[in-house]
């Protein structure tokens, strides 16, 4: 944790609480003299750190604080990684929600899940809304969603883009070419600093049209003579739309399998971003269609363990199976962290007897959401701002960001990290301290601190066991019975041995305990756990979890 050590209510300034040092997690909020804005809510998925927990999310603390100052909640874009969290963290927060049509068909059913009802706002491309001190204008860009919006901010103190996930696609599938004239007239305005996306400034030259993907995905199932699935991101409603008009044109009927790309066909209905897929078959009738005229899209691109690809390779998906002869397409790239689920699903897939492409092998069937280096040079060209800010990148991608601002003029330049305040105005933008920050996992249905005991125990016991030891004693603490030990992912039946030195330790700690402390359950209690703590790892090599459970007759 991190604690302010400048005043973040005065002036203008960016507390970014998730997204800084990481690709994911994005919670960024603006304050102007104490009032604040936020922008962004998103999830990370699970990390080593959290065994057990599949979801993480910023610590709301610094601004739950604040509620009462904070004037609204902006979101850019549909991505899980920015509006994941809301139903989670919005309770923190109170404010009302403004957003896009498509983001909020995508927002409003992870609020009915969590039976939370915000006060929302629908907002046209190319809106603006005023929230306090700060007017908001949405602008249009590209991106592998409907409706990606940067965030023209201005405040007494000046104006700041939010450049949100963007791209500068020449041929867009959906929606418009970036509309350069909009950027340009906000540059002349004047722009104190962009916040901007750094995934890809590692990248030369252009991240590439969807249009090139839909044609290399024809040529690519073509070739195919068996069954097809295509595993893409379901929230990348682009890439769908793609996928089916290249099966159509490669003679293929098309099969969704996983309820969020049925979400994700729904929200553009209803957001009016309709897409062009036509007729879909039921997964419980795509057995009757012959093998080299049906064409699976698939969830689970990531590796997700519940996802459709999961299932499928694990056999367990209860209308479709891959086998030789098949084909998975993987229309998708790897997010930083996921690296090992995903191997695991294309390994399976492999031991089925199934033929994997990825990007590695074609790389035109999949293009990035994010700008590469030429696209950010032209944006910063438009803008003209005084400063950069660099977010939604791992520190390698911020640094190689803030190389290329300066190469293209921009000499002030701060590449923060989570819970770093940067004060953007008044004078010269800089780091001036740090805010309260970290990460809580959704584990189950409760929200912990990432750090908490349970997690630390939860590790130790991933890698050390644990031991439960019962103690039955009088109200002085004699012994009344033997007391038994259980060690879960220790030891098992045949480790005998172990066993008994354990318990002999145990007992021999009951006995060495004097009389007062025997009397003490907390005494007692520590005194056993450290002595069958010492036995085990003594025959065993161990430090288990060891918990002592004391029943006083």
């Amino acid at each position: 944790m991190s604690r302010a050590s400048s005043n973040p209510d005065k002036g203008l300034v960016l507390a970014p609480l998730g997204g800084v040092g990481e690709i994911g997690m994005n919670l960024y909020a603006y304050g102007c003299d104490g009032k604040w804005l936020i922008v962004d809510c998103g999830i990370i998925f699970q990390d080593d750190h959290a065994p057990g927990v599949e979801v993480l999310m910023p610590d709301p603390a610094f601004l739950a604080e604040r509620r009462d100052a904070i004037v609204g909640m902006v979101l850019t874009h549909a991505h899980e990684d920015h509006i994941g969290a809301v139903a989670h963290l919005w309770g923190a927060f109170g404010c009302p929600i403004y957003a896009t049509p498509f983001t909020l068909a995508m927002l409003e059913g992870k609020l009915k899940e969590t039976g939370i009802s915000p006060e929302i706002h629908s907002v046209s491309l190319d809106g603006t809304v005023a929230c306090g001190p700060f007017s908001v204008r949405f602008v249009a860009l590209t991106h592998s969603i409907p409706e990606p919006s940067a965030l023209a901010i201005t405040t007494p103190y000046g104006t700041i883009v939010h450049s949100g996930d963007w791209k500068m696609d020449p041929s867009p599938i959906l929606g418009q070419a970036v509309q350069e004239d909009v950027l340009r007239a906000i540059g002349d305005a004047g722009v104190l600093a962009v916040v901007g996306d750094s995934t890809n400034a590692q990248v030369k030259g252009q991240a590439g049209s969807e249009q090139s993907v839909r044609d290399a995905l024809v040529r690519e199932i073509r070739k195919c003579k068996g069954r097809v699935a295509v595993g893409c991101f379901a929230s990348n409603a682009v890439r769908v739309e793609s996928v089916v008009w290249a099966a159509r044109e490669a003679g293929r009927e098309v099969c969704l399998l996983g309820r969020s790309l049925f979400r994700v066909v729904e929200a553009c209905r209803v957001s009016g971003n309709d897409l062009d897929i036509g007729r879909l078959i039921p997964d419980s009738e795509a057995g009757y269609i012959p093998n080299d005229r049906i064409l699976f899209i698939a969830t689970g691109s990531q590796g997700e363990p519940r996802a459709a690809l999961a299932r499928i390779a694990s056999n367990t998906h209860p209308h479709v199976n891959l086998g030789a002869g098949d084909t998975v397409i993987f229309s998708s790239r790897v997010i930083p962290g996921n690296e090992r689920e995903v191997l695991t699903v294309q390994n399976r897939l492999v031991a089925l007897g199934v033929e994997i492409v990825t990007a590695r092998d074609n790389p035109e069937i999949h293009v990035s959401g994010h700008p590469a280096q030429d696209e950010l040079a032209r944006f910063y060209e438009l803008l003209r701002p005084q400063s950069l800010v660099t977010v939604h990148g791992e520190n390698l991608h911020m640094e190689a960001h803030a190389k290329l601002a300066r190469s293209v003029g921009i000499q002030n330049v701060i590449v923060p990290l989570d819970g770093v305040l940067v004060r953007l105005a008044p004078g010269k933008p800089e780091k001036v301290g740090t805010v309260q920050s970290g990460r809580l996992a959704l584990d189950g249905n409760r929200l912990i601190d990432r750090d908490s005991e349970i997690l630390r125990n939860r590790r130790r016991i991933m890698y050390n066991g644990c031991v439960v030891v019962t103690m039955v004693v009088g109200g002085t603490g004699e012994l009344l019975q033997p007391p038994s030990l259980t060690a879960p992912g220790l030891l098992d039946l045949q480790d005998e041995g172990p066993t008994e030195l354990a318990l002999d330790a145990a007992i021999e700690a009951v006995r060495q305990t004097p009389v007062k402390g025997r009397r003490q359950d907390e005494v007692l209690q520590e005194a056993v756990r450290r002595a069958v703590r010492r036995s085990l790892l003594a025959s065993t090599g161990k430090k288990p979890v060891t918990c002592v459970q004391i029943v006083r007759i």
